[in-house]
């Protein structure tokens, strides 16, 4: 009896016959499917020059300073416990830090997907770019809307007036 040789090659017409089949339906479904969009924020310049910051400068052997660049002053000597009054004095001597940041405005956190498309739809409808964030909270998902962000108090009013227009309420929150 003759014996026979085992053969070590793999007949592969199976398996490119699968993958034709399967770039067919690829190429066939490819086209119906639909893409999504994610809108995100625009990030506009700031209309704002940047505050100048107040320095406290802490020394070698231990003394304070404090320096105001927005004034261009010079360095004054302030004990550990007058600093914190200072920096207040500072603080309320300078009302215009107080209106600047990032601001965002919040139409609403809504448990409903149609009312949030309802609400974005109205908002872009009058000019206004939306964005959502979707939260767990105690009562479940919710899907806020929000504005923004601004880079002043005074732009984020201005879009809550436009808010409002819409027949709409809103609030501004600080970042």
């Amino acid at each position: 009896m003759r014996q026979r040789r085992l053969l070590n090659e793999i007949n592969v017409v199976p398996y490119i016959d699968v993958m034709l089949v399967l770039l067919v339906i690829f190429m066939v479904t490819a086209p119906m499917i639909q893409t999504g969009s994610v809108d995100l924020p625009s990030v506009g310049k700031s209309s704002q020059p940047p505050v100048a910051p107040l320095e406290v400068i802490i020394k070698a052997d231990g003394s304070l300073s404090l320096r105001d660049r927005a004034r261009g002053s010079a360095e004054q000597v302030v004990t550990p416990a007058e600093l914190p009054e200072r920096l207040k004095q500072a603080q309320a001597a300078s009302p215009a830090a107080a209106d600047q940041g990032r601001f965002i405005v919040q139409v609403g956190a809504f448990a409903d997907a149609d009312k949030v498309r309802e609400v974005r739809e109205r908002l872009e409808r009058s000019g206004l770019k939306t964005y959502t964030q979707v939260v767990d909270t105690k009562d479940g998902k919710r899907t806020r809307v929000r504005l923004g962000p601004f880079d002043s108090r005074a732009e984020a009013d201005k879009a809550v007036g436009r808010v409002k227009g819409a027949g709409l309420s809103a609030s501004v929150l600080t970042l």
